[in-house]
């Protein structure tokens, strides 16, 4: 689904706090060429306070100031009077939205994930991920960034602690069923893993980099809804396409005690490397 709509301005919300993050930074390789900024978040569908939440999650996304946003648990639900949240979200800051699920487009509950950008958009596709009995799903977006297509892909992979060969088979699935043009590739979502994890050895091995070094933050599950310490959304690019420049994670504090979601998001900037952009 692509809706191309102008801001949503009905939506307003008082301004908020900017939330405090940690930020990790690289120096940018001489000679490079055009800067990616990305942002990865799970919105938690409508847990919680959902009306409490949506202007914490649009004002923290806003401050990312990102080319390109995904979401994962994204909910349409009209049960409940639910809109798309992906919708909601895309039309409150000015983007462009995709969003696919598993769940038939006749039905009135969907669950998926979703991608917004401001850039250009070239091509979009997406794929049930292997194994079948799954729900998990990969949305490809290609753009174009500083005179060159990029290929932006978000996933949410299977989450039990053991489902480390599930969670290589559906990168695999997902990997194959790419174009194999050698387009700059970044790989964005909730693994539901840490980059330790043997399902990720892919996207963790040398073809590829975390925006997010190991280490460089505690977690991105939050910590008072009790969930351990672990960094499982992540922002993986091509080595031989991309270096990095900065990362940090977002929605790391509540706002009046509430918190925009039970995950932290992730933003980062990468560059292009010399040669990749297109003049």
């Amino acid at each position: 689904m692509l809706n191309r709509r102008t801001l949503l301005t009905g939506m307003t919300a008082a301004p908020l706090a900017s939330p405090t993050c940690a930020c990790v930074t690289a120096p940018a390789p001489a000679g490079s060429g055009a800067t990616l900024t990305l942002a990865t978040f799970n919105i938690w569908h409508n847990q919680g306070d959902w009306p409490a939440r949506l202007p914490l999650i649009v004002e923290v996304l806003r401050a990312q100031d990102a080319d390109v946003i995904a979401l994962e648990e994204v909910l349409q639900d009209a049960a409940v009077g639910l809109p798309n949240q992906a919708q909601t979200l895309a039309e409150a800051l000015g983007y462009q939205w995709i969003f696919h699920s598993v769940d038939d487009e006749a039905r009135p509950r969907r669950y998926g994930n979703a991608i917004l950008t401001r850039l250009p958009i070239i091509a979009s596709d997406w794929k049930k991920l292997e194994p079948l009995d799954d729900y998990r799903t990969a949305i490809r977006l290609r753009v174009a960034k500083g005179g060159a297509p990029i290929d932006l892909v978000v996933t949410h992979l299977a989450w039990q602690d053991d489902a480390g060969p599930v969670r290589a088979r559906q990168i695999g699935d997902l990997l194959a069923w790419l174009p194999q043009d050698g387009t700059p590739l970044v790989v964005m979502g909730d693994f539901n893993a840490t980059q330790e994890d043997s399902g990720l050895a892919v996207l963790t091995g040398p073809d590829y980099f975390s925006a997010l070094p190991r280490g460089s933050v505690a977690t991105t599950l939050k910590p008072a809804k009790g969930h351990p310490n672990r960094v499982i959304d992540h922002i993986f690019a091509r080595a031989d396409a991309f270096a990095p420049v900065s990362a940090r994670a977002f929605a790391t504090q509540s706002v009046g005690g509430e918190y925009a979601s039970d995950h932290f998001g992730v933003s980062a900037t990468i560059r292009l490397r010399q040669g990749q952009a297109r003049r």
